[in-house]
Order: structure tokens, then sequence, then C-alpha cells
């Protein structure tokens, strides 16, 4: 039971890592649940790196009007930690403590039409979850997550005028300040710990910030209207639904994966001074929910060394993608091992990212693109 369960750490590295860069929306991390089914009290460190690859072809007039038939690479790199720490209360109560960086954007256009058109999304996120054995084995786990964002945009003046005018008092700006708010987590799990076997379905409720927004458009006075306006814009962070699942099929070896549904659909940017300049748009947001699917193989070498590798799949649904996140689907495949000595484990991999194409509503088409990640995480049992 034990030379298989210890392959169960392979499957938390590319949760929080590389994996989640193109995942549902602006998602970037997952909170790794299967800590808390690790023994005794457990504490675990993260950080990955992500370099996307996204650029894009305009169609023949933006080309003129922009000077530049590509977009070049609109997709800035970024890096991300983790921490994880969970411990028993009773034989059959345990907690965890959680925090993570689980959603994030950082899109800006070097070149051509879209020049200048730049958003940010930065968010730090707090868990603390209760898990509760009600038989050998079934068991039940929830609690609260606390999640802090702010966002920023900046929209050039040829997209705000739909190229009349490179008049720099035709430029946008919108900075939603720091907010926090309070979400839940529900789940359950059952597990066969002789074939180290285990799923567990989690529930995150959705979270709606309410971002204090300062917008600035200058040309707004022309029309006229107040060229800047203080509100308060809804975002909604979506509800999520993941089965996790792992079992043992053969000796040392490991089957992993999960299915994640999250409802993207619900999401967008909607400031009141662009709703009103723009005739009622939305400044970005999905149209459609995501389902994101992932399945891996560990192996154990030897008593210190295990490896893994592990595939994802998100479809392509078409439609028109927004600009801040112009691509449609994914596949990707991700390597890994880890190393254990004693109470201390060492986990790391790397993962690439074919990412599907897609066309924005000016037909500008974003082809051929990727993202590269690579995680590590250490994991310390006291």
């Amino acid at each position: 039971m034990k030379r298989t369960k210890t392959l169960l750490g392979l499957t938390t590295l590319l949760a929080f890592g590389a994996g989640a860069v193109h995942a549902a929306g602006i998602e970037r991390s997952r909170l790794s649940y299967g800590v808390l089914f690790e023994e005794g009290r457990y504490m675990e460190l993260g950080m990955s790196s992500v370099t996307p690859e996204v650029t894009g072809s305009y169609a023949a007039p933006l080309a003129f009007l922009g000077g530049a038939a590509s977009t070049g690479n609109m997709a800035q790199s970024y890096q991300t930690l983790s921490f994880a720490y969970k411990a028993d209360l009773t034989d059959s109560l345990s907690y965890g403590i959680f925090v993570n960086q689980p959603y994030g954007a950082d899109a800006a256009y070097p070149s051509g039409f879209y020049t200048g058109l730049e958003a940010h999304w930065e968010s730090q996120q707090v868990a603390a979850i209760l898990k509760f054995d009600v038989a050998e084995r079934v068991s039940v786990h929830g609690g609260i997550r606390y999640v802090e964002s702010s966002a920023q945009i900046n929209i050039p003046p040829l997209l705000m005028t739909e190229g009349v005018s490179s008049n720099p008092l035709a430029n946008f700006s919108a900075d939603g300040q720091k907010d926090g708010k309070v979400g839940y987590v529900i789940g359950a799990a059952y597990q066969i710990p002789d074939i180290a076997l285990r799923a567990a379905l989690t529930y995150e409720g959705a979270i709606t910030h309410e971002f204090d927004t300062s917008e600035l458009f200058p040309a707004a006075a022309l029309i006229p209207i107040s060229p800047t306006l203080d509100s308060v814009t809804e975002v909604e962070l979506p509800q999520s639904l993941t089965l996790d699942f792992q079992s043992g099929v053969a000796a040392d070896t490991l089957l992993f994966g999960s299915v994640k549904w999250a409802e993207w659909s619900v999401w967008e940017v909607r400031t009141a001074l662009f709703e009103t300049v723009s005739g009622g748009d939305a400044i970005t947001g999905f149209d459609n929910d995501v389902i994101t699917y992932q399945l891996g193989l560990g192996r154990k070498i030897n008593e210190n060394l295990s490896v893994f590798a592990r595939a994802g799949y998100e479809k392509s649904t078409g439609g028109v993608a927004s600009r801040l996140a112009p691509t449609d689907g994914m596949r990707s495949i991700g390597l890994g091992g880890s190393w254990k000595q004693d109470n201390v484990k060492i986990t790391g991999g790397m993962e690439y990212v074919w990412l599907g194409d897609a066309v924005d509503g000016s037909a500008t088409q974003f082809t051929d693109n990727h993202v590269m990640g690579f995680g590590l995480s250490v994991g310390y049992s006291f």
C-alpha cells in the first residue's frame, strides 16, 4: 500500500504549476486539495514559471492602419508561488491552510494596430479547509476561501475610434482597486487505501468582486459627457466542480487525473464609462463554460525516485475570441519526477501546451501558439 501511495505526491506539482496557465479563462493555479490526504503533519512550498507565446496576424485593413502585419507576442511571462500546510486535530478530523495565486492576466500588445492594448489581473487566495473522516473509506471536506484581486486596462486611441484617429486624447484607461471577497468550498471523497484508489469531488462557489473603479477617457468630453468616472464594477469569478481521481493499476504504478467544469460564461468586465461610450459593450469576457480534462501516469523507479507524465485537453468552442485572451481550447503534455529522502520530497516538472487557434472580432487570426511552463515543489512531513 505505501509503495503505491507514495506516488500520490506526483500529482500535486502540475496541479498548482505550469498546467493552469492556459486553463479555463484567467485561471492560473488550483488549490491542491490532495494535501489533505497526506499522513500526519505536512507542509509544501511550490513555485512555477510560465512563458506563453501568443501572436496574431492582422487582417489587411488593420495591417495597413497599424503599420505591421503581426501583433507580436501579447502574452507576458509570469511566476507563481504557493504554500500548503496540513495537520490532524483528531484521528478523524484534520485541517489544511492553502495560499496561492489563482487568477491572473498579463496581456500587452507590442506591435501594429493593437499596440498599447494592455490588461492586467492580479490575485491572492487564502483558504482554510477541514476534512472529516465519516467512515473508513468516506470523508467530507469544506471551508472558506478569501480571494483578493485588482485589475487595470488600457485601450489605445485606434481601437477606441475604430482606426479613425490616433489622437492621444482618445486613449481609454480603467483602474480597479484591490477588492477581497469570501467564498466557500465543499466536497467529499471515497478511497480504498489498499489499492491507492481515491475519487474526490469538490465544489467551489462563485465569488463576486466589487471593484472601486476609476475610468479616464478624455475624448468623451466631445460627446459631451464627463471624461472621468468613479464607480463600482462587479466581476464574478465562476463557480466550479472538480473530480480528482487516482488508482493503483499495477505494482508501483499510479493512474491519476481530473475533470473540472468552470462557469466562465459569467465572467465579464463591464465598466460604466466604457459601456456608455461604446454603446453598451463590455471591455472583455468569455462566451462559454470550460471543461478541462487531465490524465496522467506515475511510476516508482526505486525507494527514492518516481516519474510521471500527464496530458491535458480543453475543447475548442469556436465563436469570437476576446483580444485579451485570443485562444480557443488546448492540448498539453507534462513530464516530471519526484525525489524522496527521509521526510523531504522534491518534485519538479515541465509542461508544453498547444493553444487552440482563434479569431477575434476584427478578423485578426491567432494561430500556432503555445505555452512552456516549469514547476517545482518541496514537501516536508513531520
